[in-house]
């Protein structure tokens, strides 16, 4: 099979795909993206590059899609010069949104042109809505309908395309939902499985160590608020090693979106409550979905400058490698997962795979999940007392007998319904019966 993938970033979603198809020498996979970071052995990657930003006199309605245009059209540029130097992929598998593969199909007519869809917007009913106390308005209905343009490109001229969850497949237009398959990427349960009595200990580094390791070459260069908290905790290291609670969260950003404000409203109560309790925080201190501060400050900063917390049992690690992360799962008494009613995140399938007991909110991504007090426990998303309420008394019984099983339980989970091992070969099945009609 000769694959085309596209994706802004390398390898995300296609990591497993691209990994198992280019061990095969039968195979010639070539990746289209504009991150520069990363390779997988036997993939030919190919940079694009966007040659201009978004004009700052566009409409705001349709930024977001001259931002696809844009990559589409480099996208578009780079594959020309593949197929002039003779490459002719027999399937091409583009990650919808942002728009790399918006005119893959013009240029390659007869290859079926294939989509892994995450999110359809709604302005009502989903995530745009969900905080009372930041409501919408018409305008903004607006911008989030015209926000759908590329989406609905590429819905109206792929081929077939595949959502990761029932929920996410549920948001798309009825009149396109023959086309799109629910099927996870998957979760690597080798990988990512129970270790007891793990240590959670980072060692620290040198500052030179860490600003090599973070980038960083011009000393006199300001910052970001991430490699700030990373350059704080590799300093200092951790050793959570004879600690008891430890409480986790992990997301891409420290966010509303992500339940950032919420959980960190627990951790105020919580730390107040059970003395001995440790909170790691692992993720970016930015946002990466919904709207930033007015006042330019992060959330994080905004929460430590508001609410009443002991840092010393208050842990920002900043990113982590994939064994790192691990470690955090692991060691975990207690994991939280908050999130709108939006795209689920894998990190919470990562954590249960690793058998952790998941306190999350209720809301339906987790809900198409977790089943509460089977396999994890739900609360109110917005409620915060309840959310550290059920944290400690997860932490008071977590060698009962009903917490162990909740642990096994949400492993099991895993193992049922996103395991890799079972998806992998459904994702890699389908792709070749389309290659097959090419």
């Amino acid at each position: 099979m000769k694959i085309i993938f596209l994706h802004r970033n390398f390898p995300a979603q296609f990591r497993h795909l691209a990994v198992a198809l280019a061990a095969d020498p039968k195979n010639q996979v070539v990746f289209l993206t504009n991150s520069k970071d990363g390779q997988i052995a036997g993939v030919d990657k190919y940079l694009y590059k966007v040659t201009r930003d978004v004009s700052p006199k566009t409409h705001r309605y349709v930024r977001q899609l001259e931002s696809a245009v844009c990559d589409g059209q480099a996208a578009w540029r780079t594959a020309r010069q593949l197929k002039q130097g003779g490459f002719e992929p027999d399937v091409i598998y583009a990650h919808i949104g942002w728009g790399p593969g918006l005119f893959l199909r013009d240029l390659f007519p007869d290859t079926p042109y294939l989509g892994f869809f995450e999110w359809y917007y709604h302005a009502y009913g989903t995530d745009a809505n969900y905080d009372p106390n930041d409501p919408i308005d018409e305008d903004s209905a607006a911008r989030i309908r015209i926000k759908n343009a590329s989406i609905l490109l590429e819905l109206a001229h792929c081929h077939g395309g595949v959502v990761p969850t029932h929920w996410q497949h549920q948001q798309f237009p009825t009149e396109f939902k023959q086309k799109l398959r629910v099927l996870h990427d998957g979760i690597d349960t080798q990988f990512f499985q129970p270790q007891p009595d793990t240590p959670l200990v980072f060692g620290s580094m040198t500052a030179e160590q860490i600003d090599r390791a973070l980038g960083i070459q011009d000393k006199t260069s300001k910052l970001t608020p991430t490699q700030k908290i990373q350059r704080e905790f590799w300093l200092k290291g951790l050793d959570l090693s004879n600690k008891l609670e430890i409480v986790t969260y992990v997301s891409r950003g420290m966010e509303p979106y992500r339940g950032f404000p919420q959980f960190m409203n627990a951790v105020s109560l919580l730390q107040k409550e059970r003395s001995q309790c440790q909170v790691v925080v692992v993720g970016e201190d930015r946002v990466a979905y919904g709207k930033r501060l007015a006042d330019g400050r992060t959330y994080r900063e905004k929460a430590l400058a508001d609410l009443e917390l002991d840092h010393s049992r208050l842990h920002f690690t900043g990113r982590l490698s994939y064994e790192q992360l691990r470690m955090v799962y692991q060691a975990s008494s207690v994991h939280i997962y908050l999130t709108y009613p939006f795209v689920l995140s894998w990190s919470m399938l990562e954590a249960m795979a690793c058998g952790c007991v998941i306190v999350g909110s209720r809301t339906p991504p987790l809900e198409e999940v977790i089943t509460d007090g089977e396999n994890g426990f739900l609360v109110d998303f917005f409620d915060s007392a309840a959310l550290a309420n059920q944290v400690s008394d997860v932490l008071e019984h977590q060698d009962d007998p009903q917490i162990l099983a909740i642990r096994k339980q949400a492993r099991e989970t895993i193992l049922e319904r996103y395991d890799l091992s079972k998806l992998l070969p459904q994702h890699l099945d389908w792709l070749k019966s389309w290659s097959e009609q090419s």
